[in-house]
């Protein structure tokens, strides 16, 4: 009888017991981290997930980050993917030689309407409104947005302070990025959403 008291206790502690979950290796922030962070070993921690959780990008070597900058600051715990990095990874899918140029908008409230991925023009006006006046004149077209301080929120936030008020970085070519450097300083900046 006792015998099968153990056998029946077994088989039920058996059937409670939850079946052990496959995961997987990746990296994580072993600790808080702001933009432009060069990351070293000791920033990283080995985590076990799901595979579900791995998507395209997702890191888990270390070699992949040796030196490297971080875009946008992370969490404790949230895992590191390749958009996360200065350099190719932020850049990822735009012609060889493009550049991130970041340019302020004369009106801030502007940039809610702009996602990334979203191609806009870039229009330069010099003329103050009033007395003196100067045609606008079109300095980039079609050039894709890869971060906006309107959509910069929350954990994939990129530098998330007041000074990125009415920022946005679009990718450009060398030609493009030449004209954009520094034209806030020529008069006020806006972007003309494009199709593809």
């Amino acid at each position: 009888m006792a015998l099968l008291l153990c056998v029946a206790a077994s088989i039920t502690v058996h059937q409670l017991t939850p079946a052990p979950v496959h995961t997987v290796t990746a990296l994580a922030a072993a600790k808080d981290l702001p933009a432009g962070s060069a990351m070293k070993a000791s920033d990283l921690a080995y985590v076990q997930v799901p595979p579900a959780m791995m998507a395209a990008g997702f890191l888990d070597e270390e070699s992949e980050l040796a030196g490297k900058q971080l875009a946008a600051p992370l969490r404790r715990g949230q895992l590191l993917t390749d958009a996360q990095l200065l350099g190719p990874g932020l850049l990822a899918g735009t012609p060889p030689g493009s550049a991130a140029v970041p340019l302020r908008m004369a009106d801030p409230s502007s940039i809610q309407l702009v996602s990334p991925g979203q191609l806009v023009n870039v229009v330069l006006t010099a003329g103050n409104g009033f007395d003196q006046q100067a045609p606008s004149e079109v300095l980039a077209t079609a050039v894709p947005v890869l971060w906006t301080s309107g959509k910069g929120g929350g954990s994939g936030q990129w530098l998330g302070t007041a000074e990125t008020d009415g920022l946005i970085v679009v990718a450009a070519s060398s030609e493009q990025a030449a004209r954009l450097a520094g034209a806030s300083t020529q008069g006020k900046l806006f972007f003309v959403l494009v199709g593809p």
